[in-house]
């Protein structure tokens, strides 16, 4: 390319474009690098935008609900571009097929895999950005690209003085070719990865200015709420609404397959009108269940079936025949729900054909789908705008919510914005499944010969399939959906991914033994289950570690030891337990009232262990300290990674000491948090976490900090009191 300086700067000058480079990720489809004129302009696509008036943004392929994608992956982006992160403006991207996840092939933000399926991706598509930027620059100048350097956001000649903002060189960059295998940086040449930097959305977040879902604001918008069926499994028998639609405000009451909605044009006089509505439910089809009653169910299941096998390894029934002891238990858990602290919400407007959604969701191709099955329309038909997310823990990959708001502004075709209240979000919540484990040690000659674990429940995807599938084929017809679904179930561990919900954090069990057995009892009560914050590990991890605890007691061994000497071949399982201890001073005299426990789980790529420090004072549990040590490979933000330490330690004390949705006549109980309670601050504890270096791979930090602090604590107190507890929440 010849072009001299002067017609150069003319072009840079007065260029209005942007350079529109695709990032490929794996399982998407690919778009051109191209010269787009018109700065506006949209393209349905993962990319990186850099426009003539040196703006610089980056299409977010995964919401931001406080773990931190939003600084994370925008600093893998900024290392490799040669730019502060805060000179790149993230924003959400719609739903596309390019911008799915590639573990899941669907477009959604959860287990934790954000930045572990990023960060080869977005550093590649940073890296060749600024190839080519480099390559235009060194053309101008007639040099080597070679003998160019970059720093923050200029391409710097070799001379030393003459520069070059990246905005001066981006039509021109854009007729570059791609390079197909850039070099990326390496570790001693990192400026932005690994350090410790501001979130970037701090200061919208502080100053009020991020949009959350319940922010969004349409000219002429209405309100909606649903009134839904007390009864899981409840339908519309009829509904008394002569009253309600001559009340001030309201514009219409109907049926929708949830329930009865209301749309007025204020909130409060659609919440008013919905007190004065009258419904009669047909129960024909509810559940009638109580909580026992699942236990209940679940015992009689185990009973009746030992469980497909999962894991096996030696000889259980010989090591079980020869024991000189068995040791037998069981561990129960509850439902629980999300209790995001930003309800259930979504606003839509339908026009001409088509509909578009704005909503906090963690799946919006699912979305379309949930969509597209409230309307007339198909899923290229729906677009789903996301949003900041106040709080998601997997509740906002369901999308119920998005279902109902389509229905409704598909009726009223005006722009309606959907809020649940903190009951119907509690009370209407697609819940953490509640669980029944069985365990059995054989012991013999003072030491554990076999370890077999029963696991006694649902699978989440029974519950996720019926959109999951159809969002992976969205060009299918609506009536193909259920059985779509149907398939995807038939198919699951041979053609599609094996549902781990139930089995993880048990089948990957670290510790050395003999024999092993690890058994899955697939039975189901019928109470509607998605993915809540570490999903499986959650309740298995506080079966696999109070068991050790125990049977470490049972022969009379220290319980760091027990697990230390069964950790030989897992050296970064021990190097995390030990420092954990370290930290948390175990072994070290304690004031009188107060014990320790102790506990390691790795979940997501992650190994973390934690010390727990308790008493009980005045019939309540105090957790006064928290010692926490992880292991999650290479870091990109340590302030992120010791964050989410700590919110996943206060989420699992909240679920160990309250977390408890109880069914009665299949209806749930609790319905605010008065009776379903959140850890408060003044009941929070110190907290001590320490990053250990690793050269591997990252891996998430969003839920790994979870599954160790329910079985530290229910240790902690069983060495406090003498009594264990298997159930939970745990009590004084």
């Amino acid at each position: 390319m010849e072009m001299n300086r002067r017609d150069f700067l003319k072009t840079s000058i007065t260029g209005s474009g942007g350079l529109l480079l695709a990032l490929s990720l794996p399982g998407c489809a690919s778009v051109e690098t191209g010269y787009n004129a018109d700065q506006q302009s949209w393209v349905p696509n993962a990319w990186l935008e850099l426009t003539a008036d040196d703006d610089i943004f980056f299409t977010l392929a995964r919401v931001e609900m406080g773990q931190g994608t939003y600084t994370g992956l925008t600093t893998l982006i900024a290392e490799e571009l040669d730019v502060p992160p805060n000179r790149i403006q993230p924003r959400f991207a719609p739903a596309a097929p390019e911008y799915r996840n590639p573990l899941y092939k669907l477009q959604l933000t959860g287990g934790s895999t954000s930045l572990s399926t990023s960060w080869e991706p977005l550093r590649v598509a940073g890296a060749s950005a600024h190839r080519m930027l480099v390559s235009a620059a060194a053309k101008v100048w007639k040099v080597e690209s070679s003998q160019c350097r970059t720093r923050e956001g200029r391409v710097l000649h070799p001379n030393g003085q003459d520069s070059l903002a990246y905005g001066q060189l981006v039509a021109l960059a854009a007729v570059e070719p791609v390079p197909s295998a850039p070099t990326l940086k390496t570790p001693d040449q990192w400026q932005y990865i690994g350090q410790p930097m501001q979130r970037l959305d701090a200061h919208a977040k502080v100053t009020g200015t991020a949009e959350y879902g319940i922010d969004v604001e349409l000219p002429g918008m209405v309100y909606a709420v649903v009134t839904r069926p007390p009864r899981v499994g409840g339908r519309v028998k009829s509904f008394d609404a002569n009253g309600v639609r001559t009340m001030p405000g309201v514009i219409e009451v109907f049926e929708i397959d949830r329930g009865v909605a209301i749309v007025a044009d204020k909130y409060w006089r659609a919440r008013k009108a919905q007190q004065a509505l009258t419904v009669v439910w047909d129960d024909s089809d509810a559940l009638t269940l109580s909580s026992a009653d699942v236990m209940t169910h679940y015992r009689t299941a185990a009973d009746a079936d030992g469980g497909e096998s999962e894991r096996s390894q030696g000889d259980m029934a010989m090591a079980l025949a020869t024991a000189d002891d068995v040791l037998n238990v069981s561990y129960e858990q509850p439902f629980l729900a999300h209790a995001t602290l930003e309800p259930m919400n979504a606003t839509a407007h339908y026009t001409d054909g088509h509909i578009d959604v704005w909503a906090p969701t963690q799946a919006p191709d699912l979305g379309c789908i949930a969509a597209a099955r409230a309307t007339d329309l198909s899923p290229d038909e729906v677009t789903v705008h996301t949003t900041f997310i106040g709080g998601g823990f997997g509740r906002r990959l369901t999308q119920d919510y998005i279902g109902e708001v389509a229905a409704v502004a598909y009726r009223v075709k005006r722009p309606v914005k959907l809020l649940w209240s903190r009951e119907e979000d509690t009370r209407h919540d697609w819940y953490r499944p509640a669980m029944l484990h069985r365990l059995q040690a054989s012991l013999k000659d003072g030491d554990m010969t076999g370890w077999q674990h029963q696991i006694v429940g649902p699978q989440i995807l029974d519950w996720y399939v019926r959109d999951a599938a159809p969002a992976q084929y969205p060009w299918a017809p609506k009536f193909l959906y259920n059985t779509l679904g149907s398939v995807g179930l038939m198919a699951e561990g041979i053609a599609t991914p094996k549902d781990m919900s139930a089995i993880e954090g048990a089948v990957d069990y670290p510790y050395g033994v003999d024999n092993l057995s690890i058994r899955h009892t697939h039975t189901d009560a019928g109470i509607p289950v998605t993915w809540w914050r570490s999903v499986g590990h959650s309740h298995n991890g506080f079966a696999v570690e109070t068991f050790m605890d125990e049977i470490a007691h049972k022969l009379g061994q220290d319980p760091l030891a027990f697990r230390r000497q069964r950790l030989e071949r897992e050296p970064r399982h021990l190097a995390v337990l030990e420092r954990a201890a370290e930290l948390g001073d175990w072994g070290r005299p304690l004031p009188a009232g107060r014990a320790r426990g102790i506990a390691l789980h790795r979940s997501f790529g992650t190994y973390v262990a934690q010390v727990v420090e308790a008493s009980i004072r005045a019939g309540e549990i105090h957790v006064h300290r928290v010692a926490c040590a992880v292991d999650c490979g290479q870091v990109v933000n340590p302030e992120i990674v010791r964050d989410q330490m700590e919110s996943g330690i206060l989420f699992g004390l909240t679920a160990a000491l309250y977390g408890q949705i109880t069914f009665e006549n299949g209806a749930v109980q609790e319905s605010n948090f008065h009776d379903y309670r959140l850890l408060r601050v003044n009941a929070k504890p110190e907290m001590v976490v320490e990053i250990i270096d690793s050269a591997a791979p990252p891996s998430g930090v969003g839920e790994p900090g979870l599954p160790p602090v329910i079985p530290a604590l229910g240790n902690a107190l069983f060495a406090l009191t003498g009594e264990r507890q298997r159930q939970l929440p745990l009590r004084a």
